[in-house]
């Protein structure tokens, strides 16, 4: 029935509403597709120009569920789960940023786009500005949320970076992680939701359980350190190209309150190292997660830098 109405009645849909006291929030749409060797999951919604929204750790598509309702409304918003996480397949290789930027351009190719607008955040952000320079082509348009890319990130790393990025060691380290962690998901998950927030309590229990639920399946753990065990190999792959700017227009976002990037780093400064024209907005009373601590100011945000692309 949905293909029978209008534009305009489609878009309607998408709005949140409630009547009677239910909540009749439209849900995605969910799909299972192969490329590059692997299964990968995504939720999609709406109609029009693409907009493809890269998860970060530790969460999963799921990430964006306060983006996609606004967004759809004038975008097909696209937000797979990456390699290694959620419902996508968790191989023990590729977790590269060159090879999981290679899923996302298979992706997007499988779904018939030769152009996107790309949107990642923390390691979404990462296999983001990767494909951006790999890719140069495709995308028309990068938003990047919260996050220091990995050359500059190791490069600047002293006694001080060293302890707040603790995890980026801890998870490099083989097989033990998993085995302290497994059964135990809950209580180090909510460990990043409540430090990495500027509220504590900003992610709300039920999403707290989808995030357990994903990172309790088999693999999910072993997928998402795989992510960051890539880290040497992300480093090389940066130092290659580093002198090599992003051309498309960029729109940096970050946290003003999270200490791993707004409070160490100058983010707009390293931005403007990594592409020609960039953007950059500092949100107060945020975190490492502004997407859902700050939805409204980040959908805003996104809206602004998304104003013209008509794919």
């Amino acid at each position: 029935m949905t293909g029978l109405l209008p534009k305009h009645a489609r878009r309607g849909q998408l709005r949140l509403r409630k009547i009677a006291g239910i909540d009749m929030t439209p849900t995605p749409k969910h799909h299972t597709v192969r490329v590059n060797g692997i299964r990968m999951h995504f939720a999609e919604a709406g109609e029009g120009p693409p907009v493809v929204l890269l998860h970060g750790y530790p969460e999963t598509w799921y990430a964006w569920r306060k983006q996609w309702p606004d967004l759809a409304r004038d975008y097909r918003v696209i937000m797979p789960d990456l390699r290694g996480y959620g419902d996508t397949d968790k191989p023990d290789i590729g977790y590269d940023k060159r090879t999981m930027a290679e899923d996302i351009r298979q992706f997007v190719a499988h779904l018939g786009y030769h152009r996107i607008a790309l949107v990642g955040h923390d390691r979404g952000a990462r296999v983001a500005t990767r494909f951006a320079k790999d890719h140069r082509g495709v995308v028309d348009r990068l938003a990047v949320l919260d996050n220091i890319p990995t050359r500059v990130v190791f490069n600047a790393t002293d006694a001080r970076l060293a302890r707040l990025y603790w995890f980026f060691h801890f998870q490099q380290v083989p097989h033990l992680p998993e085995a302290l962690i497994q059964g135990r998901e809950e209580i180090f998950l909510r460990h990043f939701y409540s430090t990495w927030c500027y509220d504590p309590r900003a992610i709300e229990d039920a999403a707290v359980a989808e995030y357990v639920r994903a990172y309790s399946q088999p693999g999910a753990l072993r997928g998402a350190f795989n992510d960051y065990r890539a880290g040497p190999v992300d480093l090389e792959q940066d130092i290659e190209d580093q002198g090599s700017l992003i051309d498309c227009p960029v729109l940096a976002i970050w946290g003003s309150e999270f200490e791993l990037v707004g409070k160490a780093f100058d983010v707009l400064e390293v931005w403007k190292g990594l592409a020609r024209n960039v953007r950059g907005v500092a949100i107060p009373e945020c975190g490492h997660l502004p997407q859902e601590e700050q939805p409204e100011r980040v959908n805003q945000e996104l809206r602004d830098f998304l104003r013209g692309w008509g794919g």
